[in-house]
């Protein structure tokens, strides 16, 4: 491991508590808290210690007697209250801290290149996330204050023991080292899986996420077996790893947590042969006993604890895996466009080193206002091309410019206001259709999203559902159909009414006797913008004001409709195509 590896390891816990204010000094006034709970917790053993004195002196009486219990009792109460405060705080501080992570990797994800976040699986995500940052809570909450206080007990009780006989004190730590050395071992064996472990579970959780995801087309396409075989197999591989882990870890676990708590081994022995030679008074010998017995309970609580922290520690650090996905840089002096023009020059673009360039010198202009449209075989650069223009990457060399300022120059913020972008496959939250209209723009009136929802062809259909505009879309849209959620996501897009409109198949799911009113609805509400489309249907791009060819990552020609139907034989088998196709769907619909 690199030496600036071991470093950021070190300083995990720093990193934990920066993602919530102020939490390392509420965090310190939980271990205070939880300090004095626990050397409150002593005084009523010298409470008992002193009855017993009196008692074998034959000196008791009832007032010592009740003195002693009220003195007991006044602890204990001090015990519970500040072991409440304790974790009152501790608990604060941890879920202010799993806040914290969880906005941070959200916000880490918005800002990083697309590619970084498609790099991990649904799966994966979903249990660093949910899971993996969930379980920093009990730790953080208990083994940190509480850990700290154990610590400090048998060092105080190790004290008290040497004030009363220093070979007693030695005794009560006879078996520590055999303890420690156990756990150490233990340890040892475990790190080494733990990352292993780390993997299995989250490779687990993504075939989980998979499976509940593609139900639907596993049923379609009779796979059911194979599938959850595929499926019960991952799970079956986790549960035979975790086995196999705690047989490697279980011997040495066993010994640490038999020999670590087992002060009274040592202490009871030295106090009966120190009693037996008139050293030490039975008084004296039960109140070291009490103390070793308290040494038992912390030390105990510290192995346990040890573990949590530990299981902490790797999980924080695989966090800051996520954390530390590089954001697409973003200027300190933001320049803004005067006009949105678009223009690409010299792009090309890797996705990965794997996959070679897809895109090879794309030299391209889009003039304010216009409408051009991009169209070419599959796999051909198109998808890209817009994704590279919302900036959802940068571009592997060349520039992409709005209004001559080049997109590294603008905030990711700014350049998502001026640009809308809807996709063929559009997500929609699990939340009200008007709340999902309305993310286009968070302070529209109920009134403006009517609108929008109209001109996009919607408003019909959403009248129909249960609870109208307030029917839940379900979970990623589930609820509605591919064309539903395509015209909600149109009418989003024209709420926003952002200066740059890119369409990626806007329209492919929608049924035909809509298409035409939603062409009709986008074009009206698009003149002036700079829209750039993409279509496969090549009858609702036919009126562009430029059409370009894309294929293999370049440019192969670029036009009108009249112009490229005269030179460019690519486009004339694809128009031919397309008009195939229609007619045959026509004559099909025709005969039914």
């Amino acid at each position: 491991m690199s030496e600036e590896a071991t470093k950021e390891e070190k300083k995990w816990f720093g990193t934990l508590l920066s993602y919530a204010k102020g939490s390392g000094g509420r965090l310190s006034i939980s271990v205070i808290f939880s300090m004095i709970s626990l050397l409150a917790g002593l005084i009523p053993y010298y409470c008992v210690y002193g009855i017993l004195n009196r008692y074998i002196l034959g000196e008791i009486d009832r007032a010592y007697v009740l003195d002693r219990c009220l003195i007991a009792l006044a602890a204990y109460l001090v015990k519970a209250i500040c072991f409440g405060i304790s974790t009152g705080i501790s608990h604060y501080v941890a879920f202010h801290v799993l806040e914290g992570l969880r906005l941070k990797v959200a916000d880490t994800f918005l800002k990083a290149p697309l590619g970084e976040v498609y790099a991990h699986s649904i799966g994966e995500i979903k249990s660093v996330i949910v899971d993996k940052i969930e379980d920093i809570e009990p730790p953080l909450a208990h083994v940190v204050p509480e850990g700290a206080g154990h610590i400090l007990l048998p060092i105080v009780c190790f004290v008290a023991l040497a004030l009363i006989d220093i070979r007693v004190a030695l005794a009560s730590l006879l078996a520590l080292p055999l303890g420690l050395i156990f756990m150490m071992l233990t340890f040892k064996l475990s790190g080494k899986n733990m990352v292993k472990y780390q993997e299995a579970n989250a490779g687990m959780s993504s075939m989980i996420v998979e499976y509940v995801e593609g139900i639907e087309v596993i049923k379609a396409f009779g796979k059911t077996g194979v599938s959850y075989e595929k499926f019960a197999g991952s799970i079956r591989d986790y549960r035979d790893f975790v086995i196999e882990w705690l047989k490697s870890t279980w011997v040495t676990m066993k010994l640490a947590f038999a020999f670590m708590p087992a002060t009274l081994l040592g202490v009871v022995p030295v106090c009966i042969l120190l009693v037996s030679k008139g050293s030490m008074t039975i008084s004296g010998m039960a109140l070291c006993v009490m103390l070793a017995m308290s040494m038992v309970i912390s030390m105990a609580k510290i192995e346990v604890f040890s573990n949590g922290l530990r299981q902490m520690q790797y999980t924080v650090l695989e966090v800051k895996k996520f954390l530390d996905i590089r954001s697409l840089p973003e200027p300190e002096t933001e320049h803004l466009p005067d006009e949105y023009t678009i223009e690409l020059k010299d792009v090309h673009f890797t996705y990965d080193d794997e996959q070679g360039e897809v895109l090879h010198g794309i030299d391209l202009t889009l003039n304010e206002g216009s409408f051009t449209a991009l169209v070419g075989p599959s796999g051909g650069g198109k998808s890209t091309v817009a994704k590279l223009i919302a900036r959802f990457w940068d571009v592997s060399s060349g520039s992409i410019k709005i209004g001559g300022v080049d997109l590294k120059e603008m905030k990711v913020e700014t350049l998502a206001d001026l640009v809308s972008f809807v996709t063929q496959d559009n997500f929609l939250f699990s939340r009200s259709i008007r709340e999902n209209i309305r993310l286009g723009k968070p302070d529209a009136t109920d009134e403006e999203v009517y609108i929008a929802a109209r001109a996009a062809c919607c408003d019909e259909f959403i009248q129909k559902l249960p609870d109208g505009y307030d029917t839940s879309a379900g979970e990623a849209g589930k609820r509605l159909s591919g064309g539903e959620r395509q015209r909600i996501a149109i009418a989003r897009m024209m709420l926003k009414n952002a200066p740059i409109v890119i369409l990626d198949e806007a329209t492919a799911f929608t049924d035909p006797e809509n298409e035409t009113k939603l062409q009709e609805s986008i074009a009206n509400l698009t003149k002036g913008k700079t829209l750039l489309v993409i279509a496969h249907r090549l009858s609702t791009i036919k009126n562009a004001d430029r059409i370009v060819v894309l294929n293999d990552g370049r440019i192969e020609d670029l036009g009108t409709q009249e112009e490229l139907m005269k030179r460019s034989a690519l486009y004339n088998r694809m128009w031919q195509a397309h008009v195939g196709a229609r007619n045959w769907a026509a004559g099909n619909k025709k005969e039914a």
